[in-house]
């Protein structure tokens, strides 16, 4: 698949071809209703990945305005993480979580079970770890149901050619799927986005996105402990190995690169160049490191029209905290996210410092509309209410390969194109759709418990 330039329609072509999958799918072409039927309007929920982002969800889920909604089948790996998220849910929620043990299913298998409980119409929360999105939405789509997965939704260039195929099979079919990058559904955002494409900064020349703290998740691992199952511990720590989760680049970083590239009118960059490092190869009490992270990253992204985009992110405690992101044009700059992946409010200053006596624009969401944590399920269930075009799962996906391609360049050591992420044949976990509890994981361990961990220079065409 060759890309040359990321203009709009090269940029269909290139999704036409990703998709080419698609075609020839009896599935494709058969469209669901968009409602039930009058006399039960019910959408029903099933939530397959229950930890801390799959019980968020689903809280955002049973919160929307346009109900109602039930949650009425989970599943996960994990019977400790079901149990949690089901408490939890069960006393915020009351009647509106109506999950009882039948209902609720542990494996690999589970996700099948928990979406066998659905009718055509209804919803599936994909929140487990992003190696299994393309095979938990592939199933989705066979059952006629609508979707909301979080990110990101591919980890290397295969599962983005496999997703991509499999949002035109959703498209076609009339499926409505969110996708959780929720800073598309910022108020403050959206109406920023509104302004650059009106010129208020001039020509955008200039983005910077920092997301520098200390570790947090799984982002560092230490040998697995001889009694755990090596699949499981490695799903569970999904942060720290690349076939799961495309590590904490893709992870933590994905938000800020997906709104910069809104900001530049929703292109996507076309090349990445960046360095990157293991700084800490030992735990405090000197146990070793054995996940495939580097501590810091710093990947420069160019955009077609030559302008970039630099992408600074650090797992490291102790060190100054930096999380936010900002772009500057020919006549003024902006703050985009004022903190976090997506914080409000955002500003334009004229000249190139955020000053306060610079400020000449400070957004303002509408009152209801402050969470876009919630307003991306609200818009989600509207559009499957009133039967509204609404499927963000392609854009999620080159959201998702895009930040890949930094994440590569940074591994490789090399200058990575889009068009050699999306043709590297290097799939992290191919069989990731046949992984049973007895299953081998898709990383193995040296004698010495240590995983394969990139090596700039060394390693140029994969990441290990």
């Amino acid at each position: 698949m060759k890309l040359s330039k990321l203009s709009g329609t090269t940029r269909r072509r290139f999704l036409q071809t990703t998709g080419a999958l698609a075609g020839g799918s009896a599935l494709a072409r058969l469209k669901v209703p968009y409602v039930h039927a009058a006399e039960n309007n019910l959408i029903q929920v099933a939530l397959i990945g229950c930890g801390g982002r799959g019980t968020g969800a689903a809280a955002d889920a049973l919160s929307v305005r346009a109900g109602p909604l039930k949650l009425v089948a989970m599943a996960d790996v994990f019977q400790d993480r079901l149990d949690g998220s089901y408490r939890h849910l069960k006393e915020r929620f009351g009647d509106r979580v109506d999950v009882p043990k039948e209902r609720q299913f542990i494996g690999f298998d589970a996700y099948k079970k928990a979406m066998d409980c659905l009718r055509p119409g209804d919803i599936a929360i994909f929140a487990t770890p992003p190696a299994f999105r393309w095979v938990h939405f592939g199933y989705a789509i066979q059952k006629g149901l609508h979707v909301f997965m979080e990110k990101p939704v591919t980890v290397d260039g295969p599962t983005t050619k496999k997703l991509i195929a499999l949002a035109k099979q959703s498209v076609e079919k009339n499926l409505k799927v969110g996708v959780g990058l929720m800073s598309r559904h910022s108020r403050h955002l959206a109406e920023l986005a509104k302004r650059i494409a009106d010129g208020e900064l001039g020509d955008v020349i200039f983005m910077r996105g920092y997301r520098v703290h200390g570790p947090i998740g799984y982002f560092a691992s230490t040998p697995k402990p001889p009694d755990q199952n090596e699949l499981l511990y490695q799903v569970r720590r999904f942060h720290s190995f690349l076939w799961a989760s495309g590590g904490c680049f893709s992870d933590f970083y994905i938000h800020i690169i997906d709104h910069c590239c809104w900001m530049k009118g929703d292109q996507w960059p076309v090349r990445a160049q960046a360095v990157g490092g293991r700084h800490y190869k030992n735990a405090p009490d000197g146990t070793p490191y054995v996940d495939q992270n580097f501590d810091v990253y710093s990947v420069e992204y160019e955009f077609p029209d030559g302008s970039t985009f630099i992408m600074d992110g650090r797992c490291i405690g102790g060190c100054a905290d930096r999380y936010y992101s900002y772009a500057k044009g020919t006549k003024a700059m902006a703050i985009l996210s004022a903190h976090g992946d997506c914080g409000a409010p955002s500003r334009i200053f004229k000249g190139f410092a955020p000053k306060p006596e610079n400020q000449i624009w400070q957004s303002k969401a509408p009152p209801g509309e402050e969470n876009p944590y919630q307003n991306e399920w609200n818009d989600l269930v509207d559009a499957i209410r009133q039967d509204k075009p609404y499927n963000e799962a392609e854009r999620g996906a080159m959201a998702s390969l895009v930040t890949s391609m930094g994440r590569m360049a940074a591994h490789t050591g090399q200058v990575i194109t889009l068009e050699q992420i999306i043709n590297c044949p290097h799939e992290f976990a191919p069989d990731v759709d046949k992984l049973t509890m007895d299953s081998p994981a898709p990383l193995q361990a040296d004698k010495d418990g240590r995983y394969p961990v990139p090596q700039p220079g060394i390693v140029k065409d994969r990441e290990y």
